[in-house]
């Protein structure tokens, strides 16, 4: 409980890739006991993320803790999905001791920070705070930089670009409204790139905010929780694009779902995958794939043109084995022509 007796909650932004997963299962391993809740927001047709959480196995947060918000972006749903969804949580006895919600990577924060001054919620819950999740690498390669377009380029600059694209919106957003921003990936960056990108995400922040760097998401929970920020109670503080209209729209992304048989190696479906980010303008690629012979589920990772696999956790009594992708780009992908690279 907070100090006002209420439940805190930390939402958990950043954009596609950014390593926000891996950072909440993190958060899981090192809770030392506190009993946490969390609310996955999808952008796509299937739960890759919520998957992968419940992989982790963790005593503090069980299958049961772990709710899916399936049908679009957070910010947009606030209404019909998250305010009933919190409700729900509420009525469980014990109640959580912290909520944890991880948007999606194109979700805008202040709206649900917004959410929290509802009436159905305001007495009984309070923004812990906001992290965002920032890709270093992608930053320091001009991704996410002043150049709105960079990202529908592949970071092909063009002195022409047009600077209200939603891309930088998105990120500039995230980060507007953070109470802890995390650098992560500095693992691959060098000493003179990580200080440069530091000191311009330090240039885009309030004075109140705090950065720190990490490697594969490794922050622990108590780093991560107890910021105590309130943050639904100085929103104004906390400057976004969207101010002045509440509502937003993505539709200036493709994201579709490629079921496929499984594969004999998994060098098989990675081959195709790379073959595919050469050759089409993808944002991200993730899911998992079935490897004949293998009992364990392989998953796969995919923003810009890395890719990270690895086998999760076995096979399910109950599932299917079988391959699942989600593709997600901007607007005008070739549907059959990325399906045909992925079948091969």
């Amino acid at each position: 409980m907070s100090e006002h007796g209420k439940i805190p909650a930390t939402v958990v932004t950043g954009f596609l890739g950014a390593g926000k997963t891996t950072l909440i299962r993190h958060l899981l391993e090192t809770a030392n006991g506190k009993r946490l809740a969390l609310i996955i927001n999808e952008f796509g047709d299937i739960g890759v993320d919520g998957e992968v959480l419940k992989a982790c196995g963790s005593e503090t947060c069980g299958e049961e803790d772990i709710v899916e918000l399936a049908n679009g972006c957070i910010c947009c749903t606030v209404a019909d999905d998250f305010v009933p969804t919190i409700e729900t949580l509420l009525a469980r006895d014990p109640q959580p001791d912290h909520i944890v919600i991880e948007t999606s990577g194109l979700a805008l924060p202040k709206p649900l920070v917004r959410a929290f001054a509802w009436p159905e919620i305001r007495t009984r819950l309070t923004v812990d705070g906001v992290v965002a999740v920032v890709d270093g690498p992608a930053v320091a390669n001009g991704l996410f930089a002043e150049d709105p377009e960079a990202v529908q380029a592949q970071r092909e600059a063009d002195e022409a670009l047009d600077h209200d694209s939603p891309l930088e919106e998105v990120f500039e957003d995230q980060v507007n409204c953070a109470d802890l921003v995390i650098i992560n990936k500095t693992d691959a960056m060098s000493d003179d790139s990580r200080s440069e990108t530091t000191q311009d995400l330090r240039t885009r922040l309030r004075p109140s905010v705090k950065m720190i760097e990490a490697s594969h998401a490794a922050v622990d929970a108590d780093i991560l929780l107890g910021l105590t920020a309130a943050a639904e109670d100085d929103l104004d503080a906390r400057p976004s694009h969207h101010d002045g209209h509440h509502d937003h729209e993505h539709d200036d992304f493709d994201t579709f779902v490629v079921d496929l048989p499984s594969f004999e190696m998994p060098e098989q479906l990675t081959d195709r995958i790379e073959k595919l980010f050469e050759a089409h303008d993808i944002l991200r690629l993730k899911g998992f794939a079935a490897i004949q012979g293998r009992d364990m589920r392989l998953l796969v990772q995919g923003v810009g043109t890395r890719l990270n696999t690895y086998f999760d956790r076995d096979w399910r009594s109950d599932e299917t084995r079988t391959t699942r992708l989600v593709v997600i780009g901007l607007k005008g992908l070739d549907q059959p022509a990325i399906e045909s690279i992925l079948r091969g």
